[in-house]
């Protein structure tokens, strides 16, 4: 018999989100594109009189908003898409919070000599239009606010349609922190209903001078098309390979930690992996001590079925299960198990291989040599550029398939997601801007040089 009570509580608190995103008095959020971009338009006026230090004082707010709220967005989010795993988006929301960098990303330099004296500054670009996705919706959002902010630009946000709701969420807390901190109202707006019309709006609108989006190659050719200066983030399809000399117990450990990252969302996580014949026992037997489920035979080609769609000889994702927990392609098979990550063997053409899938589930090929996996991989990345990983303690072979796959964000040793500052050094991102080549985007990225010169005087020496 069915649990009143529970029953009772998933009630209330659906409703209770409801109403958060439905509210009409979220900050910065519109009815129409128009009206956003004349909001925004007036607030960039005002913001070109803010000092750097009044922008750090905004950024620091929204890094305190996020941190606090951060459980909630993720709950949200959860809740909206039906994608990803609410434990690992609150760790995203913490890292967005913490390692994205602000002002200080902001190097100016300074060439002195006998003809005096010229400085170089990182100027914001104005009013920026960014796309978001739904795979990493509010962390988007608040990423891009605080390095577009911290560059002096004001944001125009168009969110993926199936994420409207907890994207403007997160425009309403980015706008919250920066009220709170005495900045001015409307510096980041959205719309209540994003569509391909409001998105096209942005993009030809003269009040807004930079593009950025996070998507497919189709938004990114979009953008690039546009005529004005463009960051684009797109697709990826990462491999990774074990070979013969790595720490074998902690790559199966890193790998199932990678790959099963918020159900495979990230567009960095492991999505096949090419292992050496010598030791493919051996991982594949740690992943299953590390949580991860070995599907096979039959079940594999069931497994296709469920996860992909075959149209004139081509396979794509079935979209309704992209980013669902491990456990329910399973049950769907009518296995009763909860692991992490599914793992199954597959030969290199296999489209598990060749489809970026963005779900729970990892590819393994078994090859002869170093050589036959970086090939076998750098053909899976299908030249997106986007990020590699290895596994291994020979520098040559790091070498070699870091020169031949050509990826921005390449991960030697560790889980996927150090690549963007999480066990990792460095600075995160959610717009990693590969086909454009900022790379892991900041605040510098939103910006563009503006040069002072002053011929003789202004020497001491």
């Amino acid at each position: 018999m069915v649990d009143e009570k529970y029953i009772s509580r998933i009630v209330e608190s659906v409703i209770q989100n409801i109403d958060v995103v439905a509210d009409k008095n979220l900050k910065g959020v519109f009815d129409t594109m128009e009206e956003a971009l004349e909001a925004v338009s007036k607030a960039y006026v005002q913001y070109k009189s803010y000092t750097v230090e009044q922008r750090e004082k905004m950024i620091a707010e929204i890094r305190r908003l996020t941190l606090e709220e951060a459980e909630e967005m993720a709950k949200l989010g959860v809740e909206e898409t039906g994608m990803g795993r609410v434990s690992d988006k609150i760790i995203k929301h913490q890292l967005v919070a913490n390692k994205t960098p602000g002002t200080e990303d902001l190097e100016p330099k300074v060439k002195t000599g006998d003809q005096g004296l010229t400085l170089v500054e990182m100027a914001p670009f104005g009013v920026i239009g960014s796309i978001t996705p739904s795979t990493n919706p509010s962390e988007t959002v608040i990423c891009n606010s605080i390095g577009m902010i911290a560059g002096g630009n004001a944001v125009v946000f168009n969110p993926h349609p199936n994420a409207k709701n907890i994207a403007n969420y997160a425009v309403d807390l980015v706008n919250r922190g920066i009220l709170a901190a005495g900045g001015p109202e409307n510096l980041v707006v959205s719309v209540k209903n994003p569509t391909m019309e409001t998105s096209n709006i942005m993009v030809k609108s003269p009040l807004v001078r930079m593009l950025v989006a996070t998507g497919g190659p189709g938004v990114v050719k979009m953008l690039l098309s546009s005529g004005k200066k463009a960051i684009g983030a797109g697709a990826g399809n990462p491999p990774v390979i074990v070979d013969d000399t790595a720490d074998i117990e902690k790559a199966a450990s890193d790998i199932v930690k990678g790959s099963s990252f918020d159900n495979n969302l990230p567009c960095i996580a492991e999505k096949e992996c090419f292992v050496l014949n010598s030791v493919a026992d051996e991982l594949i037997a740690g992943m299953q001590k590390s949580g991860a489920y070995l599907l096979k035979g039959a079940d594999v080609d069931r497994l296709l079925k469920v996860a992909l769609v075959e149209k004139d000889g081509k396979f794509g994702i079935n979209k309704k299960w992209v980013g669902k927990d491990a456990r329910l392609f399973l049950k769907e098979l009518g296995i009763d198990a909860d692991p992490r990550l599914i793992i199954c063997e597959t030969d290199e053409m296999h489209p598990f291989v060749q489809v970026e899938m963005m779900m729970p589930i990892l590819p393994i090929v078994r090859v002869a040599n170093i050589e036959d996996a970086i090939m076998m991989a750098v053909k899976a990345e299908h030249g997106n550029r986007h990020s590699a990983h290895i596994h291994s303690k020979n520098v040559d072979r790091l070498t070699a398939f870091a020169r031949a796959v050509e990826t921005t964000i390449f991960v030697k040793n560790a889980p996927s997601y150090a690549g963007i500052g999480a066990g990792g050094e460095g600075h995160t991102t959610f717009t990693i801007a590969g086909p454009t080549g900022e790379g892991l985007t900041s605040a510098r990225s939103f910006t563009r040089q503006r040069r002072c010169v002053m011929a003789d005087g202004l020497h001491i020496v």
